[in-house]
């Protein structure tokens, strides 16, 4: 028997890892020294505090767990004489991958029977979510871990993430890009869009002038790329920006029809602490990335 874990960098929140069968791995970010855990209760998570503390020049920062918070996490399970299935965000965006490391080496030697399975999202956020609800659905329908590690080999690769960012200036602060770009980019309203490309990193592909071209931009992909799309659906993740979410919905359903599933969702604090408020990301299944 298997157990299946997740983090709260995927946004998946404490109510829904619930609702979906996932034991929860919550990433943390600090401010002015203190450190919080997100999506650890069912307690509802006050979005626009925190992106109001961004907007008046707040920066939090993201750290990476430690080994001893992986032991934590996985051991209870390993003791009861279960494996793990781990679906996470893409390894190659952080470091504590290298402690999670550590900590089954560790766990390895206490208990040489038990075996830890990983799926990489190869996403973040809104990105990896989508894939997350579709593994729920085959661990409840009885799926082996192999049957899930070879859908998600076969699928993941079609989860297209598209993103525009409203905030130059906000990168700017946490280091993204230079004062020079960011003055420029706030004076003219550019809004690049960025997508998670197949090597599973973010590149910035085009910009647009002003936000309402920039959302439009987003539905063409969408509409260009879209396979599938009434069986998966489309997910939206904003910070701070659920206007322009619903705007977008709209937007979706007047091209592929009112019956298409678009569901929003809240991107959670810990990828909210690197892009700022009044960004959108949209996640949908692709013919590519």
């Amino acid at each position: 028997m298997f157990v299946l874990f997740t983090d709260t960098d995927n946004d998946m929140t404490f109510h829904l890892a619930k609702e979906l069968g996932y034991r929860l791995i919550s990433m943390p970010y600090s401010i002015d020294g203190e450190m919080f855990f997100p999506y650890q209760t069912n307690e509802p998570f006050d979005f626009k505090a925190f992106y109001r503390q961004l907007k008046e020049g707040v920066m939090p920062k993201t750290s990476a767990l430690s080994p001893m918070d992986y032991i934590h996490y996985f051991e209870p399970v390993f003791q009861s004489g279960n494996d793990i299935l781990y679906v996470h965000f893409s390894s190659k965006m952080s470091s504590t991958f290298n402690a999670m490391a550590l900590a089954l080496a560790e766990l390895k030697e206490k208990y040489p029977e038990r075996v830890c399975h990983t799926i990489d999202t190869k996403s973040i956020a809104v990105g990896s979510l989508p894939i997350l609800k579709e593994i729920s659905k085959l661990y409840h329908d009885g799926k082996t871990v192999e049957e899930i590690q070879a859908w998600a080999e076969e699928e993941i690769p079609h989860f297209a993430f598209y993103l525009y960012a409203s905030d130059l200036k906000f990168f700017q602060r946490s280091g993204r890009i230079s004062n020079f770009s960011a003055f420029f980019g706030s004076l003219l309203r550019i809004k690049p869009i960025i997508h998670m490309d197949e090597e599973d990193y973010m590149k910035s592909i085009e910009k647009q002038r002003g936000q309402l071209p920039a959302l439009k931009r987003l539905v063409e992909i969408v509409v260009e790329l879209q396979d599938r799309i009434e069986e998966y659906g489309v997910t939206i993740g904003h910070t701070d920006a659920l206007e322009s979410a619903m705007l977008v919905r709209q937007m979706l359903w007047d091209k592929l029809g009112s019956g298409l599933t678009v569901e929003i969702v809240d991107v959670n604090p810990t990828a909210g602490s690197h892009c700022g408020p009044g960004n959108l990301g949209i996640c949908f299944h692709a013919v590519h990335r």
